[in-house]
């Protein structure tokens, strides 16, 4: 039977990249449910419906344009999301947050999300203590904001700047974004990261440069995440109390 696996995308310009395609090369079927259409980017408190979780056998809850502590703004699909992230931890579904979606689930489960005393954006070092959930070394961060971790969450990766993976049972949360791609990149800076990065005096262009020269590599990244989630998390057998 086909297993099914549903990416929860807030935005147009986030797309999974190569989490996706690993998803796709290990033989499961793609759900993809976008939340805010393109449209609505510039007032984002759209009104959902999420799909019932237990109709797949693994969710993706990716990155956001937005704050996963912006109630006042995006809370309209905000708290049914995390109602559904609390349902998928009921059901036993297993859940991958990246960045917004790692902050997500913290905060979810009992942790919380605030501004970080500065935004980590580019590529950078990050220590992990568990190599089969996601390796350490070089990834690409791009975020304002961090998690506080949630009571039963267990941080395995870090850096100096902001916590960088938790897991919690079947929830896998990572603050880094291994989906990255030049093509990925120019997406977000097509829309807002170059005005962003230009009021830090950086360069949208030579970042973009950075991430076409670790297209190759970034890919083999993602896919070891994809697979420590689905060998290492996933596969638990049941949700702990």
């Amino acid at each position: 039977m086909t297993q099914r696996v549903l990416i929860v995308q807030h935005d147009h310009c986030s797309p999974p990249g190569a989490v996706a395609e690993r998803f796709r090369e290990r033989g499961y079927e793609e759900t993809l449910f976008q939340i805010v259409p393109e449209a609505d980017f510039e007032n984002p408190g759209v009104e959902v419906e999420f799909p019932d979780v237990r109709g797949f056998d693994a969710i993706v809850v990716m990155g956001s344009y937005w704050s996963a502590w912006d109630d006042d703004l995006i809370g309209s699909w905000l708290r049914p999301e995390m109602e559904m992230l609390r349902e998928a931890d009921e059901a036993g579904v297993p859940v991958l947050g990246i960045c917004f979606g790692g902050q997500l689930l913290a905060r979810t489960h009992g942790g919380s999300v605030a501004r970080a005393p500065e935004p980590e954006i580019g590529f950078v070092e990050v220590t992990s203590e568990r190599e089969e959930l996601a390796p350490g070394g070089r990834w690409f961060a791009w975020h304002y904001d961090r998690w506080q971790l949630p009571p039963q969450g267990v941080e395995f990766a870090r850096n100096a700047m902001a916590s960088q993976g938790f897991i919690l049972r079947k929830n896998l949360a990572v603050q880094f974004h291994p989906e990255l791609s030049s093509d990925v990149l120019t997406g977000w800076c097509d829309n807002g990261g170059r005005e962003m990065l230009a009021g830090m005096g950086r360069s949208a262009d030579d970042l973009i440069a950075q991430a076409r020269d670790w297209d190759e590599r970034g890919r083999e990244r993602a896919h070891a995440v994809v697979d420590g989630f689905l060998v290492n998390v996933a596969s638990q057998e049941a949700r702990a109390s």
